[in-house]
């Protein structure tokens, strides 16, 4: 893995996770209490050997960059690097933004045609799984392929979201369709699932394999690709013409995976996390997840009922708070008698000083934090939030999409409490 490099792509808008994307880069968006997005494909690198990593951005990338530059510091003698390569003007590369996430690695050739580079790993910003991908590269230098990609079963039923791949009797990919939506097009490229059984992989019924959008490519066969086309996407387009020309190899993965694309995919993987027996296991000492290291004391709790929840440090939560099926983020100020149940709470980037509660209050808002007696139920609270008394955050209506509250969006029956809003005493979504 020493002559491979990683090109993580976080340059998009990320518009099916707004608010949330609001004021971020989607690789910066928080992920179960203390982590971020990024810290996946990052933290999967290290494990798997891969110390050269690019990251690719381009849209609100401010508090991804500053991630990134605090927490990845490789030392002086392997080599190693976790860069930034944000969109720029350069010479010969043109004056646009990235167009697509192949326009975006052919703005950067410069960084694949270093001398040592043999193989290029191409990742996605805002997946969760783990992956040891010196399994991957075994695959691809084995089966002597051009490119390698990872997929991984799934039924008929969830094909319909994904890239399905149909693939011969020695792993090699021979069909690909985007996002079949009609039974004769799922035909099209279904597997036979006593092939799976056959791979070690119980087929469990499931009869395609769908792209996870993880690929290695032979780094000239990756050039000679975004040299000789214009091609802007490597899903669309990419992809499906390595499959007419030259070799490509499937990788067959069965692990947890979850595309982390919507608002609704957000809620549910982040409360899966904090079940007894989450899908996605944190404590791995053999894979860890690693992210920005912060001197916090440990969270303060008197008197108050936490059940299948996940809370991060530095938090306080006063007597009579009752905290179920929640993921409890850094610096969380929790007053007497609120009740959180089904919940995201992101926490605060620094602690508020008492002037700074002075400042709010003059302007009419609450502390940082949730004030008493408040109730918020199956929402998300993002950064910084002010919540203030008696607020009642729950919805009642089962409204599905809705504008109404400025501070207080709902996406896919999620009330989400935008970044640094305020909700005064006694608020109620209506």
């Amino acid at each position: 893995m020493r002559n491979t490099i990683a090109l993580i792509l976080g340059g998009g808008r990320g518009t099916r996770l707004f608010p949330l994307t609001k004021i971020r880069a989607k690789p910066a968006v928080p992920l179960a209490a203390k982590y971020r997005l990024i810290d996946i494909p990052i933290s999967n690198c290290i494990s798997s050997g891969v110390n050269k990593i690019y990251c690719l951005t381009q849209f609100l990338s401010v508090s991804l960059h500053r991630h990134i530059r605090q927490t990845y510091s490789f030392d002086n003698f392997n080599g190693g690097f976790v860069e930034l390569l944000a969109a720029q003007q350069t010479e010969g590369s043109g004056e646009d933004w990235y167009e697509g996430t192949a326009d975006a690695v052919r703005k950067n050739l410069s960084y694949i045609q270093q001398d040592f580079v043999e193989h290029v790993l191409i990742l996605s910003g805002d997946q969760l799984y783990r992956m040891d991908y010196g399994d991957m590269m075994k695959t691809h230098i084995e089966s002597g392929a051009d490119v390698t990609i990872a997929g991984i079963p799934v039924s008929r039923d969830d094909a319909h979201a994904l890239g399905v791949m149909r693939v011969d009797d020695s792993g090699r990919v021979v069909g690909f369709l985007e996002k079949p939506q009609t039974p004769e097009e799922i035909d099209m490229v279904k597997m036979d699932p006593a092939w799976l059984d056959k791979q070690g992989i119980p087929s469990h019924g499931r009869d395609c394999v769908a792209s996870m959008g993880l690929y290695i490519f032979n780094r000239d066969t990756l050039v000679d690709f975004l040299q000789k086309t214009q091609y802007q996407d490597f899903g669309r387009e990419v992809f499906p013409a390595a499959i007419r020309s030259r070799k490509v190899q499937l990788h067959l993965f069965d692990g947890y995976w979850e595309d982390i694309g919507t608002i609704k995919a957000f809620y549910e993987c982040n409360l899966s996390l904090a079940q007894r027996t989450p899908p996605y296991n944190f404590n791995d000492s053999e894979s860890p997840v690693y992210s920005r290291p912060r001197f916090l004391p440990p969270t303060f709790m008197e008197g108050a009922q936490v059940t299948g929840s996940l809370i991060a440090d530095g938090c306080r939560i006063e007597k009579g708070a009752v905290i179920e099926n929640s993921v409890v983020g850094l610096r969380c100020i929790i007053g007497e008698g609120v009740v959180i149940k089904d919940s995201i709470i992101m926490g605060a980037d620094d602690y508020e000083s008492s002037t700074r509660q002075q400042t709010a209050a003059s302007q009419g808002k609450p502390p940082v934090g949730i004030g008493a007696g408040s109730v918020v139920q199956g929402a998300i609270l993002d950064k910084n939030c002010r919540v203030g008394k008696n607020v009642r955050i729950v919805n009642d209506a089962n409204v599905q999409e809705s504008d109404t509250h400025e501070e207080c969006p709902v996406r896919d029956g999620i009330p989400i409490v935008c970044k640094n809003a305020s909700l005064p005493d006694g608020w109620k979504l209506s």
